[in-house]
């Protein structure tokens, strides 16, 4: 599969966002398999089950100022499966760091914190 961002663009892409954006673009299928291998992950159907919420969430409520507030409400969506601790075993590297950055939106602005995944 070639990718359609050179490094540059990707690294612009998703580091670079500002929470005032509309959802992020372009972004594809291809986009986010190659941010995923960028960060280890391989996609299955429960990753881009939480890509795509994220994604929706964004779209519908708009940049979340609280990485607690993201992680509360995956935590809620994902209680059948586990929560937190189930989507950490989706993303190793925390489920709002990578699963964000794969989704291709901004990361809330309190992201750092260990808790939420590695700082990008």
């Amino acid at each position: 599969m070639v990718d359609v961002m050179s490094e540059e663009q990707k690294q612009d892409f998703v580091f670079h966002v500002h929470e005032d954006e509309p959802l992020v673009s372009p972004w594809g299928r291809e986009i986010a398999e190659s941010l995923a291998r960028e960060v280890n992950v391989e996609l299955s159907d429960q990753h881009w089950d939480v890509v795509q919420m994220l994604r929706r969430y964004y779209e519908e409520m708009g940049g979340v100022e609280y990485a607690r507030d993201l992680s509360a409400m995956l935590d809620q969506r994902y209680r059948d499966k586990g929560g937190l601790r189930y989507l950490h075993t989706l993303f190793p590297g925390g489920p709002i760091t990578q699963g964000c950055k794969i989704a291709g939106i901004p990361l809330p602005k309190d992201s750092s914190d260990p808790s939420f995944g590695f700082s990008v």
